[in-house]
């Protein structure tokens, strides 16, 4: 018959909770990772001339996203609806699914991971690479750690159900518009001193102002508007300055665009931006959608309003 002294059941379960309070303390940290299963890995694909994008949702994280816009290359972006990941540098490979083992995984590279919504954003080389593993039958990975622990979080993304949707994402970029609304909100046209000529440069810019405004319903008003530097009479700088802001609207309407959205308008060298003279022999040309505060109606010198 077995015995105990007195207080040895007491002193077992504090010597018990004392070896659960180490292996708490010693035992390796857990990954926690997120991605689609074979079940929910699904790819949509969302299209305009505007843009073109790949959307894969990443159950209990968030979202994926392969975004080209007009006028820009591939990207991508891991949005997160909770900020699991720690700020800092996450680690980013291109490795195989669990039913493929023996494939080396290949690294893509540090990326930069922020406490922003948008967790994560990668240029054109990292998109790609990360396209092709999916295309490959590969999930890219990112690692990073966790932000409310000393674990780490991996996000991967799902290559089922991915190539079709990407070949829709392939015809839709042949289609993408040659600018998109911030590469040309504001434009300027250079002119050579006492000139009013378009070069080839200027005329490829109007073109692309010009099929960006025949797509977008949006844009109501175009604001265009010459200046000359300040060599010679103030007589002669606005007759010149208006003959460069009509040589672009002229080339504009010839080009298909909608006169009605114009306003043109001259100010000889009252707005100077620059004391370089050749910076201040421009055309800007300015756009503003609906709903846009309607700014700057009137000229200023402060090289923001017609600076272009």
């Amino acid at each position: 018959m077995m015995k105990f002294k007195r207080g040895s059941a007491k002193e077992g379960v504090v010597a018990i909770a004392g070896a659960l309070l180490v292996w708490t303390f010693t035992s390796p940290t857990v990954a926690s990772s997120y991605g689609a299963g074979i079940e929910n890995s699904r790819w949509y694909l969302s299209e305009s001339v505007f843009e073109c994008s790949l959307v894969q949702e990443v159950p209990g994280f968030g979202r994926a996203v392969f975004s080209h816009r007009a006028g820009e290359d591939l990207a991508f972006y891991l949005e997160s609806t909770v900020a699991l990941m720690k700020p800092g540098r996450g680690q980013l490979v291109v490795e195989a699914p669990v039913w493929r083992p023996g494939v080396a995984p290949k690294p893509v590279g540090a990326v930069k991971v922020s406490g922003d919504k948008r967790a994560v954003s990668v240029g054109a080389r990292e998109a790609s690479i990360m396209a092709q593993g999916l295309l490959q039958g590969m999930q890219p990975t990112l690692t990073r750690t966790s932000r409310f622990d000393q674990g780490s979080v991996r996000v991967s993304l799902s290559n089922v159900n991915f190539s079709e949707p990407y070949s829709g994402y392939q015809q839709c970029v042949s289609g993408l518009l040659p600018v998109n609304y911030d590469q040309i909100r504001r434009s300027r046209v250079p002119f050579a001193s006492g000139g009013s000529e378009l070069s080839v440069a200027d005329k490829t810019l109007l073109d692309n102002i010009v099929s960006y405004v025949m797509a977008d319903s949006t844009v109501e008003r175009i604001l265009v508007d010459g200046h000359s530097d300040s060599v010679g009479s103030r007589i002669d700088n606005r007759a010149l300055s208006e003959e460069r802001a009509n040589r672009v609207a002229e080339y504009l309407k010839a080009q298909g665009l909608n006169e009605e959205l114009l306003i043109v308008r001259s100010h000889g060298d009252q707005f100077p931006v620059s004391r370089r003279h050749r910076e201040n022999r421009r055309v800007t040309i300015r756009l503003q959608r609906q709903g846009e505060r309607p700014e700057f109606q009137q000229a200023s010198g402060n090289g923001r309003d017609f600076s272009g």
